[in-house]
């Protein structure tokens, strides 16, 4: 397997950001990711090492930055290690993200 890319489907199911790898083609075919700003619409589509991937998962978006691949599924600790979360809590203008609890990373319980 080439180390320098993999099918997005796989990624995002290797990261752990969906359940399963069917919901992560759902996501790619329902045109719910996007790769360096440009929607995609194919499961198949590779992501390489520095990509950025905006996904819109219920009434949330993630924006990560690909610094990894495996050859198998992992722990969550392990799924962790193959992004970068680039999504900070507040937007460009300094405003509160709508899409970040605010309760989130601060210790309210």
């Amino acid at each position: 397997m080439p180390t320098d890319r993999q099918r997005i489907d796989k990624w995002l199911w290797h990261a752990r950001i969906v359940r399963t790898r069917n919901a992560a083609a759902g996501l790619a075919h329902a045109g719910l990711v996007r790769l360096n700003g440009c929607r995609i619409d194919a499961a198949s589509h590779p992501v390489r090492t520095g990509d950025v991937l905006t996904i819109a998962l219920d009434r949330s978006a993630r924006v990560l930055k690909v610094v990894g691949f495996r050859d198998r599924r992992g722990s969550a600790i392990e799924a962790r290690t193959l992004y970068q979360d680039i999504k900070d809590d507040h937007q460009p203008d300094g405003t509160p993200d709508p899409f970040r609890r605010q309760d989130e990373g601060h210790g309210v319980h």
